[in-house]
């Protein structure tokens, strides 16, 4: 029975954070991306985040925020939400669902606490600019 229940691969279709200037904090802040570089229109996306990890010894959890979709064109991308650089110290993660076709893909994502830290930027397709990039 379990062997027939295939589950896609999610391919070409990934997060991106981008550091970008905000005129509302005057500041560069972390905003997320969903990027769509698939030859597939994705229709119906659901992005669920929340962050998680231990800080000055003590669990912390943010409260999940939910975004939805209609539909991200072939090779585009949709701006999910912002980091709060608080967040930074913690696990981000994402779990974006989506339909390509009567297909259901499902995958989880996530920027490791300290991201912004690591020297793994690059430029990130479709958008063009540098960013850390979460396949």
């Amino acid at each position: 029975m379990k062997t027939d229940i295939t589950i896609p691969e999610v391919e070409n279709v990934f997060l991106a954070a981008i550091h970008e200037w905000s005129d509302d904090f005057m500041e560069k802040i972390w905003n997320v991306y969903l990027v769509n570089d698939s030859d597939f229109k994705i229709e119906s996306v659901m992005v669920v985040s929340q962050a998680f990890g231990t800080l000055d010894g003590e669990m912390k959890k943010t409260s999940l925020l939910r975004h939805a979709f209609i539909e991200i064109p072939p090779v585009s991308s949709v701006k999910v939400e912002m980091i709060e650089k608080s967040v930074v110290q913690l696990n981000n993660e994402f779990m974006v669902t989506y339909f390509i076709e009567n297909t259901l893909y499902d995958k989880k994502f996530i920027f490791k606490k300290h991201f912004d830290t690591i020297l793994e930027i690059e430029e990130v397709p479709v958008l063009f600019v540098d960013g850390f990039v979460v396949r």
